[in-house]
């Protein structure tokens, strides 16, 4: 079954090496088609710590696709977000901003929500909403249309509203319309998954994710990340699954909660 692992916010510099290990243990067994992070990879923007996410990456010997946050962009070396905001973030994790991924079950598209001028808030472009319009209406009719940015475009909490990357209510009808099937985000440590247009609940889902390795966990909220599988349940279809971390016996366990996608309607 073709599937890919979602984390985000692993901040790393403030990891918690036993989260790290039982994550690293998963994603070995499981060998998911693809790794996605969804921005926040580091704490500060240092080159040890994006040295530190590479080997997480490496030790993983899986595809991955990154786009960065607002947390892998300088944020006391003014001259450096000046002159070279993605400097570290390239060296390590690659040129491209926006990467894509694909097989014959999954379209995945990257999108750079950050902005250097913005310090914390997201926005995205005219531009890169018609971008990615186009490409998901060129997918292959067997693939799951995915999203990847870092900032979230709907909020369940009255207090992320703040949060939501600028141009978000465009960016959620452009891309239904287009045809998506799923936009994954992070950037604010809480896990949910809500339609992309609050009156469809037959075309298009947002889910979010909390950090998946990083000490800064948001109240009483676990570590978490999400496993996609790709379904034969309809067209297009797939499950998402919720992992939550159990400090008490050092692993990640499944959440009581999931959805199953089969293309027409949610179960």
């Amino acid at each position: 079954m073709s599937q890919i692992v979602h984390i985000s916010d692993t901040h790393f510099g403030t990891e918690d090496p036993a989260v790290v290990d039982a994550l690293l243990s998963l994603v070995q067994r499981w060998q998911p088609s693809l790794l996605v992070l969804s921005g926040d990879i580091t704490q500060r923007a240092r080159s040890a710590q994006f040295a530190a996410a590479k080997s997480f990456l490496d030790q993983t010997a899986l595809p991955w696709l990154a786009i960065p946050g607002n947390h892998d962009l300088p944020l006391f070396n003014l001259l450096a977000r000046a002159t070279s905001p993605y400097g570290n973030y390239r060296h390590s994790l690659g040129h491209s901003l926006e990467p894509e991924w694909e097989n014959n079950d999954w379209l995945v598209v990257g999108v750079n929500s950050t902005r250097p001028h913005r310090h914390k808030h997201g926005e995205l472009s005219d531009q890169q909403i018609e971008r990615v319009a186009a490409r998901l209406r060129a997918a292959a009719p067997s693939q799951r249309r995915v999203v990847v940015l870092h900032h979230p475009l709907r909020a369940v909490d009255p207090s992320d509203r703040a949060n939501l990357a600028r141009g978000h209510a465009k960016a959620c009808i452009s891309w239904h319309d287009a045809g998506v099937d799923l936009v994954l985000g992070g950037h604010i440590h809480l896990p949910y998954i809500v339609p992309l247009l609050p009156s469809d609940t037959s075309r298009g889902w947002l889910a979010q994710v909390g950090t998946a390795v990083s000490t800064r966990t948001r109240g009483n909220i676990p570590n978490s990340f999400n496993r996609i599988s790709a379904s034969t349940a309809g067209e297009r279809g797939f499950t998402i699954e919720r992992y939550d971390y159990h400090a008490e016996s050092g692993e990640f366990r499944r959440f009581a909660t999931k959805l199953s996608w089969a293309g027409d309607h949610p179960t």
